[in-house]
């Protein structure tokens, strides 16, 4: 079964580019970003990394790890780096996890049920879907996404999500379509008006159960 939302996730300890890891450990306090692709030295997965090296700023500023994941093993994940770098002109300094027996793309549903892991498999073996999956730092799943293997993942977007769950994580708020930071954000109905406004201040209300807020900063 796939993970749900609010979910804990699966702990599990394995091998990265970087040494081993236990994987609660390693989200720790932070929130977290866990992302999935087909296998080392493909092209759409070299685009992808290079889009998540270069907003390792961004990483940081909202206090959140990220961490990549393929059926590949350490030694490769080291070699990918370096085209990788070159690519994006950034620092790869997240972890990469070495799943070589799909282990934890079983815990986390990231495969079909007919996926097989052949001597040298092809990404068309393992069928790694491009899977994110978004960790507060109560190790819950609060958000996912699925691409298939032909489609690049827009890390803006990731990065745009990752943005609202902060604004709206453990308050009575939540946020519209095309939200983006700065913009004003949806008032739960768990609230009634006075309490909403004692709370938020001044309500733009466009309809009953529909009422916009200053977001808190």
């Amino acid at each position: 079964m796939a993970l749900r939302i609010n979910a804990t996730v699966p702990d599990f300890k394995a091998d990265t580019d970087q040494g081993e890891i236990s994987f609660h450990d390693w989200i720790g306090d932070s929130w977290a970003i866990l992302f999935s692709h087909p296998k080392d030295f493909t092209p759409v997965c070299t685009t992808e990394f290079g889009a998540v090296a270069q907003l390792a700023d961004e990483w940081a500023k909202r206090g959140t790890k990220v961490i990549g994941i393929s059926v590949d093993g350490v030694e490769d994940h080291k070699k990918w780096k370096g085209d990788i770098e070159s690519f994006a002109g950034a620092n790869a300094g997240f972890p990469i996890i070495a799943d070589q027996g799909l282990d934890v793309a079983k815990l986390f549903d990231m495969l079909p049920e007919e996926a097989v892991l052949p001597d040298q498999p092809t990404p068309a073996d393992s069928a790694t879907v491009r899977s994110v999956f978004i960790i507060g730092p109560d190790k819950k799943l609060k958000l996912s996404m699925t691409y298939p293997m032909t489609i690049g993942r827009n890390f803006a977007e990731v990065l745009r999500a990752l943005d609202a769950l902060q604004a709206t994580y453990e308050v009575p708020l939540a946020a519209p379509a095309n939200w983006v930071p700065g913009e004003d954000v949806i008032v739960a109905l768990s609230l009634n008006d006075e309490q909403a406004e004692e709370k938020y201040g001044k309500l733009d209300k466009k309809l009953p159960y529909l009422r916009f807020a200053k977001a808190p900063s």
